[in-house]
């Protein structure tokens, strides 16, 4: 019952803020109240007044997706305003086609930040959209690759020296390709997607091999085990946070287990020299 009050109280709300100007409509000075009437949003989302004056009374009516993508339109909501409406109408959401936003500054400076601890930022595709130099001394030769391989998930199938850095591999691989494939499933036609998909299957037969079992996996906060190539064993922490204004990105943070993880990621970090473990 409340949500209806709220999507009554939303509703009323942005009638009356709309002028009947911004809808094509005349004014005229003879209007008792601000906005638009309950009759002119009937008309213009084609429905009739009476059921339109009921969502304002909160009954408990059913609203179809239809119909609120047709309140929408007539009410001129915003994105948000949109969001907003569906949810207090407790309807489902429709998929929408997936934005493709930078990274903000602000967050690519955090990220620069957190060195000497590494750290990413990945779209829905799993591209690496920014990373500090820690995350790059840690996996190693990301400089150089061309952007549709500068992928977790194409350097984890394809770089022979990701077999040697994570300690169980199989394992790992197992793991991530479960969350990925998780996450390509909320997003079937992303052409990106589909693209790093075709491309692995023909790159990598241990991807071909684990990806035909439909691996499936949500995300949860884990301990993944390094053996680097210059400083040795590094355990870390890792976790991943959305980000709030494009939700198809995350930022990952590796933080160390033990102070003596932490010695190894600055003995990284005092490297002289560019990190590679392609090999």
């Amino acid at each position: 019952m409340m949500s209806r009050k709220e999507l009554a109280g939303f509703l009323r709300s942005r009638r009356e803020s709309l002028s009947p100007e911004a809808v094509g409509l005349a004014g005229g000075s003879r209007r008792r109240t601000p906005g638009l009437r309950r009759e002119e949003v009937a008309q213009l989302s084609g429905v009739s007044v009476t059921w339109y004056t009921w969502l304002e009374q909160a009954r408990d009516i059913t609203v179809s997706r239809q119909v609120l993508e047709s309140l929408s339109r007539a009410l001129r909501l915003t994105p948000a305003e949109r969001s907003h409406l569906f949810a207090l109408a407790e309807a489902p959401l429709p998929a929408e086609p997936a934005r493709r936003m930078p990274v903000n500054p602000t967050l690519r400076a955090l990220v620069e930040t957190l060195d000497p601890n590494p750290a990413h930022v990945i779209n829905q595709s799993w591209d690496l959209l920014a990373y500090n130099r820690a995350y790059a001394d840690l996996v190693g030769g990301l400089a150089d690759l061309p952007d549709e391989e500068r992928n977790s998930i194409w350097l984890l199938f394809t770089r022979p020296g990701m077999r040697t850095l994570l300690v169980d591999w199989q394992r790992e691989a197992r793991a991530i390709l479960g969350q990925f494939r998780a996450a390509a499933g909320k997003n079937p036609d992303d052409p990106r997607t589909t693209a790093l998909i075709d491309a692995l299957l023909a790159a990598s037969p241990a991807f071909a091999s684990m990806w035909s079992a439909h691996p499936i996996q949500a995300f949860t906060p884990a301990t993944k085990h390094f053996n680097h190539p210059h400083v040795g064993r590094i355990t870390l922490n890792y976790t991943k946070l959305v980000v709030a204004e494009d939700v198809t990105q995350h930022l990952v943070v590796f933080l160390p287990a033990t102070g003596d993880d932490a010695q190894g990621l600055e003995r990284l970090a005092r490297l002289d020299r560019p990190v590679s473990i392609q090999g």
